[in-house]
This record gives C-alpha cells, sequence and structure tokens, in this order.
C-alpha cells in the first residue's frame, strides 16, 4: 500500500509505502508528477518505507515505466527505511534518473524531511 502523507513543499511528493506495492498504488503518484511539471518544477519525492515488502509484478512494472518515463523530471529523492532495501533501490533506480538520491534509517525520518525541503 502506498499512502501520500503530508510535507508542506509545492514541488515534493511524500509518500509511505507498507506492504507490497501494487500497480494502483504506483498510479497514484502519476498526477502528483504533472501538478509539479505543469509549474516548471522538477520532483522531490520523499519514499518512506515502514514493514514494505516490496512490489507485485504489475505495480514493478507500472514503477518502472513511470521511472523511464520521467527519468528527468527528479531533483532528489529521500529513500527513508530499512537498510536492506538500499542496495537493492539504487541498483533499480541510478539507470532511470540523475536525481540526487539519499538513503536514511526510519529513526532519521526527520533529518530526510528537512534534506528533501532544502
Amino acid at each position: 500500500m502506498l499512502r501520500i502523507i503530508e510535507l508542506t513543499n509545492k514541488n515534493t511528493i511524500a509518500t509511505k509505502a507498507s506492504g507490497k506495492l501494487r500497480k494502483e498504488d504506483i498510479e497514484k503518484i502519476h498526477p502528483l508528477i504533472h501538478a509539479i511539471l505543469d509549474k516548471g518544477m522538477k520532483v522531490r519525492w520523499y519514499f518512506e518505507m515502514d514493514n514494505f515488502t516490496g512490489w507485485d509484478l504489475p505495480g514493478l512494472w507500472e514503477d518502472l515505466k513511470m521511472d523511464t518515463a520521467h527519468a528527468k523530471d527528479y531533483e532528489k529523492i529521500a529513500m527513508v527505511g530499512d537498510k536492506k532495501w538500499q542496495e537493492w533501490i539504487a541498483q533499480f533506480m541510478k539507470p532511470f534518473t540523475n536525481a540526487d538520491i539519499r538513503y536514511f534509517d526510519l529513526k532519521d525520518k526527520e533529518t530526510a524531511k528537512q534534506w528533501i525541503k532544502n
């Protein structure tokens, strides 16, 4: 499940992932990305993982399509959660974006929120 959470910054998308992400979860992000791009801004994404177990196959495919379509549209991505996902996600995302991607432990989520805003 992917839940949109509040971060007060006009070009930031903030989400909290738990369990397994599905295609419908990833589709929630598209309108948010386009709303930021329509303002002529680059996207910053705060992605918090709490009891995150990955993607189902359609969800992974949808995420891959979205990352490919918006490869140059991301400015910063804060990945917050278990270290076990950091290496895997780094390998997954690096080919699709030149964004500044940083990883934070869940205990450091306030630091991550400040980093993504500044």
